[in-house]
């Protein structure tokens, strides 16, 4: 069920990052169509950052440390242009357009995703 939740999450925010951000799109006939393909994205998105972002922070400590994390604004951004590029792939309607699209959506996937998480990922650790 947390998967699901996460997935949804970051579809949400993905949706939101292409209301944003001029650059990056998604394209459908029908709002249903591009919501399944947001939920696609996300599924993409979701497997990209367990797999790779890994390897890549560990690869990049030394960057992470100089450049105080600034580094990880980069490489999310990097990982959205590969999700991008992976959803064409699969013949998903989804587009980023280069670099600062990719940049500036990252950003906004990232606070997005972590606003929802706090309001709807409750611990019942209780």
């Amino acid at each position: 069920m947390r998967i699901l939740l996460k997935i949804g999450i970051t579809a949400v925010a993905l949706w939101a990052a292409t209301a944003l951000i001029h650059g990056i799109t998604v394209s459908g006939q029908t709002g249903a169509k591009r919501a399944l393909t947001l939920v696609g994205v996300a599924v993409i998105f979701g497997l990209i950052n367990a797999i790779i972002k890994p390897i890549v922070k560990t690869l990049g400590c030394a960057f992470y440390v100089l450049t105080l994390g600034l580094i990880g604004l980069v490489v999310n951004a990097l990982l959205l242009l590969l999700t991008s590029n992976l959803a064409e792939r699969l013949e998903l309607p989804f587009h980023v357009d280069g670099f600062w699209p990719a940049f500036w959506g990252a950003i906004v996937v990232g606070l997005v995703g972590w606003v929802l998480s706090l309001v709807l990922d409750s611990d019942d650790d209780d």
